[in-house]
């Protein structure tokens, strides 16, 4: 039978503690809140207060209830107020030496069968656990900001705690209404090991000046549907917070990829801390603030981009599910559109696909009659690639085989007129291997689309050293008129999504190979905990094995960065044929 709480005591009053503290209120439990000074207390009431008023006034809460939730909470500044509680919970700033220093003080003058829990994100729980004298009652409760709205906790063991402590958490986690994911003490545990390391290695695309702050996370909210891009996300949390994690990480798995990016010390030093401070890679109207204001690194309205050559008539090349939703997307903006196939019958295949698509948005009123056979009025399909000669624009979508491409962008060198742009939207091959196919290179570009592309709004925009300006830009105005949002990145494995996304799911794949934890509680951590669409095992089966793999290993050859080899895991799995949801099988079996 699971011990129940009937008193629990919070130390550090700060957002995270006095969340929990709320977290515990709303749920019924009398709640210690302990902070070092009156001042201290005083704030973190505050912000109890105002978190309980803002629930109020969203009808989450009723003013009785408010209430009754400030009556349960008491306030101190001496430890010794927590004699009496079940479980305390640790909210201090993530400094080892004052976490240690405070269980040991707790160890003092707590009842001998208390639980004491650490909400650390990133330090190890065995190395506060043995500051006490009982570091089997000893446990990592980490909360996820803001506590009374997000649902994850991971509940962390040490080599030590004993059983049943980790069984009485997990059910007081469910009670509190949280999903629970249990795991071992390493670092960063599961959600922050997996966010941080992806998180650092957006920092440092934008250090190296590869993409813009905008584009960076632009492209990981409209490329991957995930609430926040990644920059912004750090000035959320709090670049002097990130950065301790990440030093935190680092120093205790020696993983490269966690070393904290130079340019985090350095803002840090400057006092750009993120929103708290007013500016961190974004600038905000006052600190604390979330909106965002112009800085002088803030890109011009769009409009169209200067030397974009006039596009009318538009060749694609292709004849799978992106080339048919790229003629869609193209015929629908007005564009004249000849599509190339290889035989009459997938010509046919592709025109039924795109008339299947256009009549469901007919009938969800998304589309009119008129607008429909218009845009079926304006696509040409062929077999011949002589009939794309008056194209301005062509946009080849053929197999990722870079020898296919390579022998199509010397074919359309020879065919298409002198100006016309040439675009491939490969997510992994280096776009100047197709340029250099051809006697133009200047007017070869990458312009990646994301499936389904009628849907995603999202294009990667990839210029390489030879890439004209002009060209480029007629690429980005194009975008602009088909509704996309375009994202500019120079010519390098992955570009930004696949970049950021790839290296991420390959961590869990690693997490998983290493029984750290199920692929199940991963993913309810990545859900749960960063509000992330799908977790990493639903999205690798998605995506397909083989195809993550091949990713995977284009980034490794092109960076030479160890953490960026593909997880033995995942190459078994493709080897066994267990490619993901495409064949029934992958991290998981489907029906």
């Amino acid at each position: 039978m699971a011990r129940e709480f009937a008193k629990v005591g919070v130390v550090g009053l700060g957002t995270m503690g006095a969340g929990i503290v709320e977290v515990f209120a709303r749920n019924g439990l009398g709640v210690v809140g302990v902070d070092i000074s009156d001042e201290a207390v005083a704030h973190g009431r505050g912000i109890i207060e105002h978190s309980t008023a803002r629930a109020v006034a969203r009808g989450k809460l009723s003013e009785s209830e408010q209430r009754d939730l400030h009556d349960r909470v008491s306030y101190a500044t001496d430890l010794a107020a927590l004699s009496d509680a079940d479980l305390v919970v640790e909210a201090v700033p993530e400094h080892l030496d004052l976490k240690r220093a405070i269980f040991t003080d707790l160890d003092k003058v707590c009842k001998p069968e208390a639980i004491l829990a650490t909400n650390t994100s990133s330090l190890s729980v065995t190395e506060i656990a043995v500051a006490t004298g009982r570091p089997g009652k000893v446990v990592g409760m980490h909360f996820f900001n803001p506590a009374p709205v997000m649902k994850l906790v991971e509940v962390v063991r040490s080599v030590v705690t004993e059983q049943e402590v980790i069984d009485d958490l997990e059910v007081f986690a469910q009670k509190l209404g949280k999903v629970d994911v249990t795991i071992g003490d390493r670092a960063g545990f599961i959600a922050n090991a997996l966010l941080f390391g992806y998180l650092n290695h957006a920092v440092s695309l934008y250090e190296s000046r590869y993409a813009s702050r905008e584009d960076i996370d632009a492209a990981m909210r409209l490329g991957c549907g995930l609430p926040m891009g990644p920059l912004a996300l750090l000035d959320l949390i709090g670049l002097d917070t990130a950065y301790e994690i990440l030093d935190s990480m680092y120093k205790q798995g020696r993983d490269r990829l966690h070393a904290p990016q130079p340019i985090f010390k350095q803002m840090v030093t400057a006092g750009l801390l993120g929103r708290k401070s007013g500016r961190g890679f974004y600038r905000y109207d006052a600190p604390g603030s979330p909106t965002v204001v112009a800085d002088e690194h803030t890109p011009a309205a769009d409009g169209a981009p200067a030397g974009a050559r006039a596009v009318s008539r538009v060749g694609v090349v292709g004849s799978g599910t992106m080339a048919t939703g790229i003629v869609e997307v193209f015929a629908k903006a007005g564009f004249e559109v000849t599509f190339v196939a290889r035989s009459e019958d997938k010509v046919a295949k592709v025109v039924a696909a795109i008339t299947r698509s256009l009549d469901k948005a007919v009938q969800r009123g998304k589309l009119a009659e008129a607008d429909r056979e218009a845009a079926l009025g304006r696509v040409t399909g062929s077999t011949r690639l002589d009939d794309l000669a008056g194209a301005q624009l062509v946009v080849e979508a053929v197999v990722e085989d870079l020898a296919v491409k390579q022998t199509l962008f010397s074919n359309l060198d020879d065919i298409c007129a002198p100006g016309t742009v040439l675009a491939t939207t490969t997510s992994s091959l280096p776009v100047i291997e197709c340029a250099a196919a051809t006697s133009r290179p200047a007017d070869v570009v990458g312009m990646h689309f994301f499936n389904p592309a009628a849907v995603m709004k999202l294009v990667e925009v990839v210029s390489t050293v030879s890439t004209a300006a002009e060209a480029e830009a007629t690429v980005l105005d194009v975008t602009r008129r088909i509704g996309k949002h375009a994202v500019r990145c120079g010519d390098r494995a992955g570009f930004i999504v696949n970049a950021l996304l790839f290296p991420y799911l390959n961590d869990a794949v690693k997490m998983l190979e290493a029984h750290y934890a199920t692929a199940d509680d991963i993913d309810a951590a990545m859900k749960v905990g960063c509000g992330y669409p799908m977790g990493p095992f639903e999205l690798l089966d998605v995506v397909g094995n083989d195809v993550s793999l091949a990713i995977q290993r284009e980034l490794y050859l092109e960076f030479r960065e160890r953490g960026f080899a593909p997880a033995p895991l995942l190459e078994h799995l493709v080897t066994a044929g267990r490619l993901g949801r495409k064949t029934g099988k992958g991290f998981r079996d489907y029906s």
